[in-house]
């Protein structure tokens, strides 16, 4: 029975603990729960994988960068009283820009009282068969809230491979829910 016991508790101490959420400050007005196993990207990382004139307000990645979370700011601007417009208008972007999306979640939700457009799909791009660098087809799981303020358009982004997605799943959802922006953005 001692035997048992032993080998019960070892079992039980090798398994990975899940991460802790820890309160994390992005720009002056915007805080949000994130896993402490997600780390703040390089300038080097940023560069590279938002290769835009609009960098992220900030940019998290996991040890293996299969996982990311990302603030930014959209170029596209609305009021507050369009959200069912822009929501039309979001989804409809989704669909141009990748080849493939299936749609787990699509909604308005509230969260600290402010509306927040959320998106959960499973995206594809395909390859370029063509291309020495880019010919097999890139496969993320997805998780996009928008929030519109001030005339201004925020995007919550987070994505990982596939194979990570039901790992990352509750986290997600607790991440993009604890989201809280302050009104002076």
């Amino acid at each position: 029975m001692l035997k048992i016991f032993f080998m019960t508790t070892a079992l039980l101490l090798s398994i990975p603990s899940s991460p802790k959420m820890v309160k994390t400050k992005i720009g002056e007005s915007i805080t949000v729960m994130l896993p402490d196993n997600l780390y703040a990207m390089s300038a080097d990382d940023i560069s590279r994988r938002y290769p835009s004139v609009r960098r992220p307000i900030g940019a998290f990645t996991n040890d293996s960068r299969l996982a990311d979370f990302s603030v930014n700011i959209s170029a596209t601007q609305w009021k507050v009283e369009d959200v069912d417009m822009a929501k039309s208008f979001f989804k409809s972007s989704l669909y141009n820009l990748f080849d493939r999306v299936n749609l787990i979640k699509e909604e308005i939700k509230e969260i600290d009282e402010k509306k927040f457009i959320v998106y959960e799909f499973d995206s594809r791009l395909n390859g370029d068969p063509s291309s020495l660098e880019a010919k097999n087809p890139i496969l993320r799981y997805n998780y996009l809230q928008y929030l519109i303020i001030n005339g201004k358009t925020l995007v919550f982004s987070f994505n990982c491979h596939p194979r990570l997605k039901e790992e990352w799943q509750p986290f997600v959802e607790e991440m993009m829910s604890s989201v809280k922006v302050k009104n002076n953005i």
